[in-house]
């Protein structure tokens, strides 16, 4: 099937409603609206989350501490994931972008120490464990903070 093949299905097209158009037409007069009330009016229409009055369900829950606007999420890699990588390598958090190790780099990039380092590498990073300053270290690889 092609482009120029396609058809419209039987019934998957309606043609539009004309409200207020006279009495005879079936919605005429007040246009399918109803008498009066709020969804009678223009512009009638309420907010979401409003339960006719009610207390909303999202004042009667209970609010239980804050949430830290200032607060910065890094992304995480593990020394593991830099294994792949050839020796003597520059890792910097574009780098890592780049080959697809992590997504984005968020508020910065932080190294864990989870698995084992095999290569010598030089990364640049804006922080990281103590274990995995060892680690790299261990393995003949310089860290610093960006």
């Amino acid at each position: 099937m092609k482009l120029h093949e396609l058809e419209i299905s039987e019934g998957a097209r309606h043609s539009r409603k004309r409200v207020g158009r006279g009495t005879s037409s079936g919605t005429g007069k007040t246009a399918g609206r109803g008498q009066k009330g709020l969804l009678a009016r223009s512009g009638g229409k309420t907010r979401p989350g409003f339960e006719g009055g009610q207390m909303p369900l999202y004042r009667r829950m209970p609010k239980r501490g804050f949430k830290n606007i200032n607060r910065k999420e890094y992304a995480v890699i593990n020394i593991r994931d830099l294994n792949k990588f050839d020796a003597g390598t520059e890792i910097t958090p574009a780098f890592l972008k780049e080959n697809g190790v992590i997504k984005n780099t968020k508020s910065g990039v932080k190294l864990l120490a989870k698995g084992e380092l095999t290569t010598k590498l030089d990364i640049k990073v804006n922080q990281f464990s103590q274990a995995a300053k060892e680690a790299v270290e261990a393995a003949g690889g310089s860290i610093e903070v960006i």
